[in-house]
C-alpha cells in the first residue's frame, strides 16, 4: 500500500492535537529567532517539565514531525514545518483581526489568538486574511507564513551604534511569549513596527541605549536585542528630535 502524501491537504485533514500544536509553534518561533532548539529550551518556553517534553517529542518523532540532528538539536521535518507554519499563519492572522478590526491591545490579542489558533479552520482563517486586505505581518511585524518572509537586511536594535538610525521592523516572539509586560511596555512607548529611531548614546558599562523616537528613552541592551530594525541613513545634525 502506498504511503499517504505528506502535503498541506493531508495535514489539514489530520491536524495535530492542541498540545502538539503548541510544541510545533514553539519550535517554529525559537528557530525563527536563530536559537538552537533543545528540550530544556522547550520546557522553559512551554512551562512544563523536561520529562513531559521528552514524551511529547517521542510522539512527534514517531509521527514524522521532528528529528534530532547530530548536535542533538530538535529540527522540524518537512511535515512538521508545514504543520507549524499553518498554525503560526492562523495565529498571526487572528492577531491582525483582533487588533485591526476589534481594537484589542497587543498583549490581549496575542493571548486570545493563542486560544483561537487551533479552533479556527483554514477556510475561516483565509477568509479573514482576505477581508483584512491580505496583511503580510502580525501586529508586531513578524511575517505571516505564506505571505511574507524575514527581511534579509534586518539586524538587532542592540547592534546599532551611537549616531546610527533605523526603522523598527518587528518585535521578536521571545518578547511576546516570555515577557508580555515587555510587549506592553514597548507598545506604550511607541516602539512599534514602522517607528523610526535614532541612537543617541550607548553605555557599554551599564549595558543601556538611549534612543530618540517620538521622545527620548533608555532601553537595556537585552531589551533592545528583542527588536529588529533596518538601518537607515545617518540623520542630519539637529534632526534626530524630528524623527517620527
Amino acid at each position: 500500500m502506498r504511503s499517504p502524501r505528506l502535503d498541506n491537504a493531508n495535514i489539514r485533514s489530520s491536524p495535530p492535537s492542541e498540545v502538539i500544536a503548541h510544541y510545533l509553534e514553539a519550535i517554529y518561533y525559537i528557530r525563527a529567532e536563530g536559537e538552537a532548539v533543545r528540550s530544556a529550551r522547550l520546557a522553559d518556553w512551554l512551562g512544563v517539565s523536561r520529562p513531559t517534553v521528552t514524551v511529547a517529542l517521542r510522539r512527534m518523532a514517531r509521527d514524522g514531525m521532528v528529528r534530532l540532528n547530530p548536535h542533538k538539536e530538535i529540527e522540524l521535518t518537512r511535515r512538521g514545518d508545514a504543520a507549524a507554519a499553518a498554525i503560526v499563519r492562523r495565529h498571526r492572522i487572528v492577531e491582525r483581526w483582533l487588533t485591526d478590526a476589534l481594537g484589542l491591545d497587543w498583549v490581549t490579542a496575542d493571548l486570545e489568538a493563542e486560544r483561537l489558533e487551533t479552533a479556527l479552520s483554514d477556510v475561516v482563517a483565509e477568509k479573514l486574511h482576505r477581508v483584512l486586505g491580505k496583511p503580510q505581518t502580525c501586529p508586531h511585524g513578524n511575517p505571516i507564513p505564506g505571505s511574507a518572509t524575514m527581511r534579509a537586511n534586518e539586524l538587532r536594535l542592540s547592534a546599532l551604534r551611537a549616531g546610527e538610525a533605523g526603522t523598527i521592523t518587528r518585535i521578536s516572539e521571545v518578547a511576546q511569549r516570555e515577557a508580555p509586560a515587555l510587549l506592553q511596555y514597548l507598545h506604550e512607548r511607541g516602539l512599534r513596527p514602522g517607528t523610526r529611531i535614532a541612537v543617541e548614546e550607548v553605555d557599554q558599562v551599564g549595558r543601556t541605549m538611549r534612543l530618540r523616537a517620538a521622545r527620548s528613552l533608555t532601553l537595556s541592551t537585552e531589551t533592545a536585542s528583542k527588536l529588529s530594525v533596518v538601518r537607515s541613513a545617518m540623520p542630519r545634525p539637529g534632526r534626530a528630535a524630528a524623527l517620527r
